[in-house]
């Protein structure tokens, strides 16, 4: 379990690292999935029967679609 939550966080850390040649919308998706899976892991290994790969998944998707409405929201 443990190597799992290192696994994500390594992942996350990784795709926040190419951030410099993207556009805002690129960013936000890349944050946002990288602050989703993070969450996720955290909330499926508290939550019972959910599992950290599972709640990591479902976290990422929300984070991405979370950073896509944020751009679309934002004043540039």
């Amino acid at each position: 379990m443990r190597m799992v939550v290192l696994g994500v966080a390594a992942l996350s850390m990784l795709g926040l690292t190419a951030c410099a040649n993207m556009n805002n919308t690129e960013q936000r998706v890349v944050s946002g999935t990288a602050i989703g899976a993070g969450a996720g892991a955290v909330a499926g290994a508290l939550i019972p029967g959910l599992g950290i790969g599972t709640g990591a998944l479902i976290g990422a998707g929300a984070g991405a679609v979370t950073g896509v409405i944020v751009d679309e929201t934002a004043e540039d």
